[in-house]
């Protein structure tokens, strides 16, 4: 088996942060998800996230769960294949209801900009030029 990166998200409303991936193009897999929380791939077979309910996630960690719109401890960051790829994740997030806290980033050989998700969480899409 392959190593993999399974990120675990809490979320206030699991549907609506469904909708929200889901119109970036991830995919999730009903196997893994209920009520409590939804399995969601974003590359497939090495990186995925687990989107749980805060009250699930709450009893998995014993602590209080942080409010991603007012503190964050990580900033996801996804590589692209392409500027265009940022871009059009970039507006994907912005129209269903994302906040893009800051304009791209050109620096040539690397392009990136972030997004803010429904729940405050940080995502930040970066593409590299191969040469670099």
């Amino acid at each position: 088996m392959n190593k993999q990166i399974i990120l675990n998200l809490p979320v206030k409303d699991l549907e609506k942060s469904r909708a929200f991936f889901s119109a970036l193009g991830f995919t999730f897999d009903p196997r893994f998800s209920g009520e409590k929380a939804a399995f969601m791939n974003i590359v497939d077979g090495s990186i995925q996230a687990m989107l749980t309910t805060e009250a699930f996630f709450q009893s998995l960690i014993g602590k209080p769960v942080v409010n991603a719109k007012q503190a964050n401890e990580v900033v996801i960051c996804l590589s692209c294949e392409s500027r265009e790829e940022v871009d059009s994740l970039i507006a994907k997030a912005g129209a269903a209801g994302g906040r893009i806290p800051h304009p791209p980033e050109d620096h040539g050989f690397m392009y990136d900009q972030g997004f803010e998700d429904i729940d405050g969480h940080l995502w930040n899409l970066v593409w590299t030029a191969p040469e670099a």
